[in-house]
């Protein structure tokens, strides 16, 4: 199908361990289509940011395909699963990785530099316009030690989609905040979303989040 942006199928993931042999999940199918939202739920270590990592080309299965687009992730060396990544993909993680000796708009505007896409002039502009979105006008100057939890995930929101990617990638996105940041952060994440029609991933345990999603995968047993 066309509008397919993910499409996993039969996909299996084994840990080796000494001589033990972990197996995180066997034949796995899954699919997004372009513009929806999923939700991948499950128990400390059932798999989510494993899943996660394969569909962003970070790993590979022990067995089965990865589509995006309808395109084999498998089938890319690594310079072109790099390129992937910054070109189609935002991640939010739980905690920022923002790079301390940066400020806020140098740190959401990292992807667009790195992609050589634009000038530096634009690339700040971008990353000014979207921290304008995301509320911290103010804070642009900022460098991450200087800005609350809080603030320093909108910054990694705002650089998440500094690229204007077809999937938004997110894993525990709101897990370091306290519960009135994690509901402000999780709205503005689906406000964003739906304005720059980016499909969405989400790895949580939250199940009041993840039902705000089109799709719930449970990732049990």
């Amino acid at each position: 199908m066309n509008n397919l942006i993910f499409e996993l199928k039969k996909v299996t993931k084994i840990f080796i361990q000494g001589t033990r042999e972990i197996s995180i999940f066997k034949d796995l199918n899954l699919s997004l289509t372009q513009g929806k939202s999923l939700a991948i739920i499950g128990q400390s270590g059932s798999g989510k940011s494993s899943l996660l990592h394969l569909m962003a080309g970070l790993d590979v299965p022990t067995k089965g395909s990865i589509f995006y687009k309808g395109n084999s992730l498998l089938d890319l060396s690594l310079n072109e699963k790099a390129t992937f990544r910054n070109k189609e993909l935002g991640f939010v993680y739980q905690f920022h990785h923002l790079l301390p000796e940066f400020t806020a708009i140098e740190n959401a505007a990292m992807p667009l530099f790195l992609s050589r896409k634009y000038s530096k002039t634009d690339s700040l502009e971008i990353a000014r316009d979207l921290l304008s979105q995301v509320g911290l006008d103010s804070r642009i100057s900022h460098l991450p030690g200087e800005l609350s939890g809080g603030e320093r995930q909108r910054v990694s929101v705002a650089r998440a989609l500094s690229n204007n990617p077809s999937c938004l990638i997110m894993d525990e996105p709101t897990g370091d905040l306290d519960l009135e940041n994690s509901h402000n952060m999780f709205d503005l994440i689906i406000s964003l979303s739906k304005k720059h029609k980016t499909s969405m991933i989400i790895a949580t345990h939250d199940m009041n989040l993840a039902s705000q999603f089109n799709e719930i995968f449970d990732l049990d047993k």
